[in-house]
């Protein structure tokens, strides 16, 4: 199914709406803004956040064996079991917040004993192939991985939940991600390989070395799948999956950084109509992700320096996302205030 078109039908009455508050017009900034694209989503003048979650996606990455990271492929693993734990910053920050997280394995190296609400099991395979001798992923797993994140997201919005953000784990996945960017946007690949988990001068440039290799093995691709399956990771296809199933659905959906965008940029080649479901929570310090916005026409909400990924940025930002939904529910007008219209004249 896909995307719902915004009606935009009831943006006059949202904008009157906003305009009226006690305020110079456009005195909230970014969060007017906000306020306006989540009225929309809802067509409601009286907004609200449901049961927010965040769904962070693991998976691990052949090409990671070639050094692409400054990590080894086990990190992936050692790191889900920290989200098990509870003791990673995604944990926290959601905590702080008062986010549901739940926590997929889609294609981890390793077999995890948890089985609670917030560790889920959609394993299509223990990683994907190395992309530089084959495409990482058969078409039927990338559908089924996508899948995946679909179920996840559906299950979340029939506990009540409308607002979704989404995190990813997975060690080698700046490559896939830089590799879409490249692709679907047509962006040149040494402006979308970045240092990922910290690479030091001469590790970069093998990266980029190895990923121009596996780009010109795949340059003859155009369909956004294929272009997924050759070069994605199981966690983003979940992630691409889950993006399009919450836009079908009418949800608003927090945008992490890096990786979580470049499954954006799949999403929106499949099904455009999902970018007005989408906040951009922060700029990524990652290489790339500023292109990235900017060919989006996106205003993130933070810039932190942040390159961590799990869904980090989305967990930062959703009191901001709060904030305008209040400014747009709870504020009052110069109306209700009673302050005279010859006085809102002058305040504006």
């Amino acid at each position: 199914m896909p995307a719902l078109l915004l009606d935009r039908s009831l943006e006059p009455r949202l904008q009157q709406l906003i305009d009226q508050k006690t305020k110079p017009l456009g005195a909230l900034g970014q969060l007017e803004t906000l306020a306006l694209q989540i009225g929309l989503i809802q067509q409601s003048t009286n907004p609200r956040l449901t049961n927010p979650h965040i769904l962070v996606f693991a998976g691990d990455h052949g090409i990671a064996a070639d050094g692409v990271s400054a990590y080894p492929a086990e990190v992936t693993y050692q790191m889900v079991i920290n989200f098990i734990a509870g003791g990673a910053a995604i944990n926290a920050f959601t905590r702080q917040s008062g986010l549901r997280l739940v926590v997929c394995d889609v294609g981890v190296r390793g077999t995890f004993e948890a089985n609670t609400p917030e560790f889920v099991k959609f394993k299509v395979q223990p990683g994907t192939h190395n992309m530089r001798y084959q495409p990482a992923m058969s078409a039927d797993d990338t559908e089924a991985a996508m899948d995946a994140g679909r179920l996840l997201v559906d299950g979340v919005r029939h506990r009540d939940c409308n607002i979704v953000g989404f995190g990813e784990m997975g060690i080698g996945n700046s490559s896939s991600a830089a590799l879409l960017m490249h692709r679907l946007l047509k962006v040149p690949l040494n402006q979308c390989v970045g240092r990922g988990t910290g690479l030091t001068d001469d590790q970069l440039i093998h990266k980029l070395a190895v990923l121009t290799e596996v780009a010109d093995t795949y340059a003859h691709l155009t369909d956004p799948m294929a272009i997924l399956s050759a070069m994605g990771g199981f966690e983003i296809a979940a992630v691409v999956g889950g993006i399009l199933c919450a836009a079908e659905n009418g949800m608003v959906i927090l945008i992490d950084g890096f990786i979580v965008t470049a499954a954006l940029l799949v999403a929106r080649a499949l099904d455009p109509a999902v970018s007005d479901y989408c906040v951009f929570t922060h700029q990524s310090e990652e290489a790339g992700h500023r292109l990235m916005l900017d060919q989006l026409d996106a205003q993130p909400l933070l810039s932190l320096g942040l390159r961590l990924g799990e869904g980090t940025g989305c967990a930062l930002a959703y009191p901001l996302v709060q904030a305008a939904v209040t400014m747009l529910t709870d504020m009052a007008s110069f109306e209700s205030a009673g302050v005279s219209t010859q006085l809102v004249t002058s305040y504006q």
